[in-house]
């Protein structure tokens, strides 16, 4: 680090020249870089993902799109019993063909009459389509609504429902802020929180730092877009969580930049004594971020590979430009930024944190074990996570889409209706039948649409829509695919099972069945890293275990909160979902690996540095909470900022990541590196500094000398 340092120092004018190169190459991208990036959450490979493409090749509907659902209710003294009634639905649901391609399944195709209300006043149809995402499908959803009313006589009534309708109208979220905007809310909360840290201009300078910082990653992720498809959800990643983390090492950098002035250095004099400390601290923590983001590319999902290699760029980014640019910054400007200050006295050192410090020491049994039962406590929940789409009547409030599904269900008709299984069979009209028929017969199906009209029928190929009596994000929803799929194995010409529910049941099979592998690269590589830093076993080992248990943490928050509804319906006017989307916790566990060690870092870097030089245990912790206690939770409520504001996006899923990423690094911070961490440490004693010859042969370190137990 001091090379890179002093290189920087010399070449003052070259850096900032190269940064302002890449900061204004990143401001022309950044609108090319977000138009690239894709909607699409592909998993080739996978039966139920191959089936619906095959639906989409051959028919040109896609499986996987949740279907629009129309209700049409004629007026008092007409019944679907009668011709004419009859005649008014069948016109009626036909014109939604106006609106583009579509397969209209309704009771004038198919003569089911299940669709058909017990009255016989009010008929339903299903209207599978292309992905609005297409230019075949664009359009199209929006469309079927106005030509169905369009069409409809006057006095019958029609209305439509849908997963794709009912997530639209999803209360207060709907036509939230831009990204941009987010990150401005973000950045002004993190302001405040620095001014209230430095108490003088100097708070400007990590907001500066993350500016080049955000539009570069912008830069390089429009390169990696020439490469392969990257998920529209790097967008507020890169936005948001490069805000907070670029924010977050300057921190560090700032604040140790200004403890060795304070110790009688001059400004570059601080900067060089900073980056063998805090500098090398700054590099690992975002090497364990990148590290916890690359695992992504181990499992076989395109989408969250794209979501590894997008993220990755952002601690990476961050460190270049924290390292780079940063001390260029602070040798010019700083000291003058600096001058004048609200308040007198180091921002480094607290009393209070010193205080707090010494009293998880002398009463290490009682806050380990008060840190234990909080965080597994929070963890508990966690257990009974539930994943796949959320319930469809847990979002859209009291909305038309809503009401509409309330009122099907009122009459018997399950709320799986907006997730069908879609069977594709290809043994021409007597495989169709046969499959329709066992369809029929199998439990868990409430009800077989099979027209044989055009839409559904290409050659000897059939689409055959399954309307299941739970929806997929149940066991019993997961359990009717797997149901049919044993069923129809031995239908002539095969048949293959598709729909949402089922590619989210492969998916989750295929990312949670190679999750011990990620798990044990992540934690592999981490271990090593750390073990290096550190130059201890037991204190990497104890910073991996630590990370997994405030994982759990953030995990239960989402089960309470979402899942069950604890301030979901408050906060953001989504009722209890009822399961948590089956990617979020695989993207979350990446990021807040990689972010809640940040803190670890932060802390046990300070406690080896403080070791080294008393040899004391007890000394490394107390100085080491007394230096960093303030500098974490700063650093944590800067970041839960940003993820606050990247939770007002109008998605409940960009919502759902951003809550729990912000709980979980609120708990990790305030809870674990604060209480639980330090009472650990103080527990350990000098077996904390152990790191066997072996090892530390590997890894190129010198071996650990442990002082002797009169000094712990």
């Amino acid at each position: 680090m001091h090379v890179v340092t002093q290189f920087c120092l010399r070449h003052k004018g070259l850096v900032v020249l190269l940064w302002l190169v890449l900061t204004a190459a990143g401001a022309l991208a950044t609108g090319s870089a977000v138009d690239g990036l894709t909607h699409s959450f592909a998993t080739p490979g996978m039966s139920g993902y191959d089936a619906n493409l095959h639906l989409a090749q051959r028919l040109g509907i896609d499986g996987n799109e949740q279907p629009t659902i129309a209700t049409l209710t004629l007026p008092s003294g007409q019944g679907m019993d009668t011709a004419a009634g009859r005649d008014i639905a069948a016109r009626t649901f036909a014109a939604a063909n106006q609106a583009g391609h579509l397969a209209v399944a309704d009771y004038a195709n198919t003569g089911n009459a299940t669709l058909v209300s017990a009255d016989s006043r009010t008929t339903w149809a299903v209207f599978d389509m292309p992905n609005p995402d297409t230019p075949s499908g664009a359009g199209v959803m929006e469309g079927i609504e106005p030509a169905l009313k369009a069409a409809a006589p006057e006095g019958v009534a029609v209305s439509v429902t849908g997963f794709e309708q009912i997530q639209t109208t999803a209360g207060p979220s709907s036509g939230g802020p831009s990204v941009l905007v987010e990150t401005l809310i973000g950045a002004a909360g993190a302001l405040v929180v620095l001014l209230f840290v430095y108490g003088s201009a100097i708070a400007i300078v990590p907001l500066l730092i993350a500016i080049p910082s955000i539009l570069t990653t912008f830069l390089l992720i429009l390169g990696v877009e020439r490469v392969t498809d990257v998920s529209f959800l790097v967008q507020y990643l890169v936005a948001l969580l490069g805000l907070g983390i670029v924010v977050d090492y300057s921190l560090l950098l700032v604040t140790r930049w200004r403890e060795e002035r304070e110790g009688g250095k001059s400004s570059e004099e601080a900067i060089i004594a900073a980056s063998p400390t805090a500098g090398r601290a700054v590099v690992l923590s975002g090497l364990t971020v990148a590290v916890g983001l690359l695992s992504l590319v181990i499992l076989p999902v395109p989408f969250l590979r794209s979501i590894g290699l997008g993220g990755m760029l952002i601690p990476l980014v961050a460190i270049a430009a924290a390292v780079t640019l940063l001390p260029v910054v602070l040798a010019t400007v700083g000291p003058a930024l600096d001058r004048h200050r609200v308040r007198r006295g180091s921002t480094t050192f607290s009393r209070g944190w010193e205080r707090w410090a010494g009293l998880i020491v002398r009463r290490r049994w009682i806050a380990g074990l008060a840190g234990l039962v909080i965080v597994l406590g929070l963890a508990a929940p966690a257990l009974a996570m539930n994943t796949g789409q959320p319930r469809a009547n847990s979002l859209g409030g009291n909305g038309d889409p809503a009401v509409t599904l309330h009122r099907l269900e009122a009459g018997g008709v399950p709320g799986a209706v907006v997730f069908p299984i879609q069977l594709f069979t290809h043994g021409g009209s007597a495989a169709a039948a046969q499959a329709a028929s066992i369809a029929a017969a199998t439990p868990g199906v409430y009800t077989v649409l099979a027209p044989a009209t055009a839409p559904f029928r290409r050659g000897d190929d059939a689409l055959i829509t399954v309307i299941p009596k739970d929806e997929g994000n149940t066991s019993a929803g997961v359990a009717t695919v797997a149901r049919l799929r044993a069923a129809l194995a031995a239908v002539p010409g095969g048949a293959e099972v598709g729909g949402n529910t089922a590619q989210n049941s492969d998916f989750t099979s295929a990312v949670y069945g190679n999750l011990p592998l990620v798990l044990a690269a992540i934690a592999l590589l981490t271990f090593l890293l750390l073990a290096r830093e550190f130059r201890s076993v037991v204190l990497a080992a104890k910073a991996v275990v630590l990370n997994v248990v405030s994982l759990g943490a953030s995990f239960g928050f989402l089960v309470l909160f979402w899942q069950n509804g604890f301030g979901s319906d408050l906060l953001y006017g989504v009722p209890a979902t009822g399961s948590i989307r089956n990617w979020i916790p695989i993207v979350s566990f990446a990021f807040l690996f990689g972010l809640s060690m940040d803190y670890e870092v932060f802390i046990l870097a300070r406690m080896r540095e403080e070791y080294d030089r008393t040899g004391s245990t007890r000394e490394a912790i107390v100085s080491a909470l007394a230096r960093t206690g303030r500098l974490v939770t700063c650093a944590a409520v800067i970041l839960g900022i940003s993820f606050a504001s990247l939770s007002s996006a109008p998605d409940v899923v960009v919502e759902m990541i951003a809550t729990g990423l912000g709980a979980g690094i609120l708990v990790d911070a305030l809870v674990v590196r604060t209480l639980l961490v330090p009472a650990l440490v103080a527990l350990m004693g000098r077996w904390n500094w152990w790191l066997p010859d072996r090892l530390a042969r590997l890894l190129r370190v010198a071996p650990s000398e442990t002082k002797q137990p009169a000094h712990t």
